[in-house]
């Protein structure tokens, strides 16, 4: 259970309290006590290094920080077969982590470093220098690495540093005309980017429901989902909730995924709780490939208004009347929360209907309208759409046909 599943009435105090906790931190340390410090080298940092002192055929590799994923893709289509699969052997949370690499090499690469991290784990679950409940964390981390290593997996990021983070393709993302991409909101790792129990509720679930919703609604339109837990989430309804750092460090991180995408295929983004405030961040930044930005059970996008957003995409929001997100205050002072409420008239997004969702993590249950919603914009269905009100103003001035909404 995550922190944004417990009750209202809690909830909105935690939220309220944790604002307080900023002001006086705020008042009495600055903006420094909130940022974090950096920390050691990760394990993508080191293969990073070891890359970047590599050759190929005679030529040092080209330094990912330093060229643009497209230059980046034409690197590897220089090599053949053999020489890109050594370098994903030998590099390979760099090359499974690197935009611009080719997603099946990513695939490859990613598989490669979810076994090399199993081995860790099974070292540490056999580490007597570690807790029992240390011991248990190993043997947790070491099966999901197991499940994600799994045939037909497509694993397209990967890094075990922390609390971890992790993005998978559901459908042929180097064929799709659309691309969908689930942003996830707090209390999102490794560990809960898929559940058995309540699977809808976790990115793996939300993507898998909205691939399988894509194909029901158009089987001729090449579609592939991307659940993107990416960055690095807030923890609970803590200070880094209550901020825009998280947000503004996943922006970037999303913004890089989208620019990266092979192909010309349109995308939209389906942005749940926090996520909606990744997506208000990255949304004047996305390149135009971009055509619908949703949100759902939003505590905001940290703007006013969307033209606020400056960005050429539908702004879609849909929002259940039990979700207990619009019990929570959508106001901005000084960093602090998240701006108006998405659901307003005044904010100007399209809204959509939630009918037969529940709660604030029921957006992606098969059978809601919320996913049939966001199914239809996925494939450009915009007239398909079901609006919130009566008066179908979410419609207004929308293409109207899956053809319409590629062009």
């Amino acid at each position: 259970m995550t922190s944004f599943d417990s009750t209202p009435q809690l909830n909105v105090w935690r939220m309220l309290l944790a604002l307080a906790v900023v002001f006086v931190m705020l008042g009495t340390t600055g903006w420094t006590a909130v940022r974090g410090h950096r920390g050691a080298a990760t394990p993508i940092a080191a293969s990073l290094a070891a890359w970047e002192r590599g050759h190929i055929g005679g030529h040092r590799l080209p330094d990912p920080d330093e060229t643009t994923p497209i230059r980046l893709a034409q690197f590897f289509a220089s090599l053949d077969a053999h020489q890109r699969t050594r370098l994903a052997a030998r590099y390979p949370l760099a090359v499974g982590n690197m935009n611009g690499a080719p997603v099946a090499l990513r695939y490859r690469a990613n598989r490669i470093a979810l076994g090399q991290a199993r081995k860790v784990e099974i070292e540490r679950m056999r580490d007597k220098r570690l807790s029992a409940i240390g011991q248990r964390d190993a043997g947790r981390r070491m099966h999901r690495y197991e499940a994600l290593m799994a045939d037909g997996r497509r694993i397209l990021a990967f890094d075990p540093m922390g609390s971890g983070r992790v993005a998978e393709v559901f459908g042929d993302l180097g064929r799709a005309e659309r691309v969908s991409v689930v942003v996830p909101g707090v209390d999102t790792d490794l560990l809960t980017f898929q559940r058995t129990e309540r699977q809808y509720t976790a990115p793996v679930g939300m993507a898998k429901a909205l691939y399988r919703a894509e194909r029901e609604a158009s089987p001729a339109t090449r579609t592939a989902v991307i659940a993107w837990a990416d960055y690095t989430t807030p923890n609970g309804l803590g200070m880094d909730a209550a901020t825009g750092i998280r947000a503004e460090e996943g922006a970037v991180r999303l913004d890089a995924l989208v620019r990266a995408l092979p192909g010309r295929s349109r995308v939209a983004l389906y942005c749940h709780s926090y996520g909606s405030v990744v997506c208000g961040v990255a949304a004047h930044s996305l390149p135009p490939r971009v055509s619908d930005i949703a949100v759902a059970g939003s505590p905001g996008m940290r703007v006013e208004r969307a033209a606020q957003l400056r960005t050429a995409a539908r702004v879609w929001a849909v929002r259940d009347s039990d979700d207990w997100i619009q019990d929570v205050p959508h106001l901005e002072v000084g960093g602090l929360g998240h701006g108006a409420d998405p659901m307003s008239s005044d904010f100007g997004a399209r809204v959509l209907s939630a009918r037969g969702a529940k709660g604030h993590t029921g957006y992606f249950e098969p059978g809601t309208d919320s996913l049939r919603n966001f199914a239809e914009i996925g494939i450009g269905a915009y007239r398909a759409v079901s609006c919130a009100h009566e008066d179908d103003v979410c419609r207004e001035g929308l293409p109207g046909t899956a053809e319409a909404g590629r062009a």
